[in-house]
């Protein structure tokens, strides 16, 4: 019966929508790992080998098969190109939060189970990757559904849905190899972790790894183990060969701008009041770990401290509901919105030359839309409706996010994305090859030709791509 229904859903849903669908596919596929990853899937879809990952033709071992497959479903659907790849991403972003209140809603309330959901739902590096067709949203989502499922026997040693977590982790590794394993260490610490060791436990993980591991291996020998253990793996966190070093502290400036525009209720969520529950020890112990474990690695990337946020945001409920005031809090919280229109003057040209080449945002009336939604969330927990002063800012970032899709995504396409250049190139692509160029238009007009275009030194055309000021590239005579 409707009347059934959570009052808070009939907003929460149109919320969704502007968040994770709207403009979904306005720009084309973006840096170097969008593109890439969707010629996999791809391929995938219309050579019906679901076991070899295949880059152009060639085994690709960079990750394992579950993005691909999710993206090769959608191909075989007969999805366009941005959907089949970002739309998977996007739906499995949405029903993660839907698991999410449920497991919170059941452990420590609907109001805390609300407030988390929003919180995490609105975050900009939660929403930021799941509109790109990149593995970090299913490992985040997979692995913190696990971690979400064996909170019970954390906290009462409750055995009853450790199978289903062993399955959950099994999927996370189906998304990004090994990692989920360590970040699953402090489960395996202690004198009950014979409970993850009995086969009813085990069994499930490896009805969901072994298939796939075991085929790819039987079809491609040691050259996947090579390349997907050792190359893909160990190397990323030993060396600095792909380019992505960054000193220790690299993710503490990140993670606060990852939970933009929450980021002020760290304070609320160190200040709580029960840290006896093993329940929200078990949060932050959560959190830590997948802190330290990427910040150990040489090689960070914004997107890897994802399966973070889920525990962070939960902390930040918890402690929202503890506080006695919080009109303060969130009130700062609304005030960090007009960081999206700010967002969406800078990100372009950000994105191609770098943040430090981007000019400065000028002023815009839609900056005093911040303010206001301040004081209507300071009005409303001075009442006593803290969840609906959460939600409050929960509608500004969802509106927020919805302007810098409109303002950023065309800006995108035509500066950033390869789709545009194809577009003008399409119609002469056999007499175009690629210059010197970055990985990012290489993969990306590769993606959009199909048939890969040819490097200028291996065979030289009429025309060619070659690198211009900042990310740009320029069509040019081939003299």
């Amino acid at each position: 019966m409707p009347r059934k229904i959570p009052r808070l859903l009939w907003v929460v849903l149109p919320l969704a929508y502007l968040v994770y669908f709207f403009d979904l596919s306005a720009s084309g596929l973006l840096g170097p790992d969008e593109p890439r990853y969707a010629s996999i899937a791809r391929e995938m879809a219309h050579s019906g080998d679901w076991i070899t990952p295949r880059l152009w033709g060639s085994p690709w071992f960079e990750k394992p098969a579950l993005l691909y497959w999710m993206s090769g479903a959608a191909f075989r659907l007969g999805l366009s190109a941005e959907l089949a790849a970002r739309l998977p991403v996007a739906l499995l972003a949405c029903g993660f939060l839907v698991f999410y209140w449920f497991v919170l809603r059941r452990e420590f309330g609907e109001c805390v189970a609300w407030m988390a959901a929003l919180i995490l739902g609105t975050s900009g590096l939660w929403v930021g990757y799941s509109q790109n067709g990149v593995t970090d949203i299913p490992l985040a989502a997979t692995y913190s559904a696990a971690m979400l499922l064996a909170m019970p026997w954390v906290a009462k040693r409750d055995t009853r849905n450790l199978p289903w977590a062993s399955a959950m982790f099994g999927l996370a590794v189906m998304a990004k190899g090994l990692v989920p394993l360590a970040l699953a260490a402090p489960l395996l610490m202690g004198r009950h972790v014979r409970d993850w060791l009995r086969w009813r436990v085990v069994l499930p993980f490896l009805a969901v790894t072994l298939p796939w591991y075991a085929l790819c291996y039987a079809r491609n020998g040691w050259t996947f183990i090579h390349d997907f253990i050792i190359v893909h793996h160990f190397s990323r966190v030993t060396s600095d060969a792909l380019m992505h070093q960054r000193p220790w502290w690299f993710y503490l400036p990140i993670l606060v701008a990852a939970l933009l525009p929450w980021s002020p209720l760290f304070g609320l969520a160190a200040r709580g009041t029960g840290w006896k529950d093993r329940r929200r020890l078990f949060l932050a112990v959560w959190a830590v770990s997948v802190l330290v474990l990427f910040s150990i690695s040489i090689n960070k990337l914004p997107g890897y401290i994802l399966p973070m946020l889920p525990a962070v945001a939960a902390l930040m409920a918890l402690g929202l509901e503890e506080a006695a005031s919080a009109r303060w809090w969130l009130a700062a919280c609304a005030g960090l919105l007009v960081a999206f229109p700010i967002a969406a003057q800078v990100l372009p040209v950000a994105v191609l030359t770098g943040l430090k080449q981007a000019p400065l945002p000028r002023f815009q009336a839609i900056w005093l839309a911040a303010p206001a939604i301040a004081a209507t969330a300071w009005w409303l927990d001075a009442r006593g409706r803290r969840l609906a002063g959460v939600l409050a800012v929960a509608v500004g970032a969802a509106l927020g996010i919805a302007y810098l899709k409109m303002a950023a995504t065309p800006e995108l396409d035509r500066e950033v994305s390869a789709r545009g250049l194809w577009r003008r190139i399409e119609g002469q692509a056999a007499e175009v090859c690629l210059g010197d160029v970055k990985r990012n238009w290489e993969y990306g007009l590769n993606f959009y030709s199909v048939t890969p275009l040819p490097k200028c030194g291996q065979n030289s055309r009429a025309w060619r791509v070659v690198r211009a000021a900042g990310d740009r590239v320029a069509l040019e005579p081939n003299r």
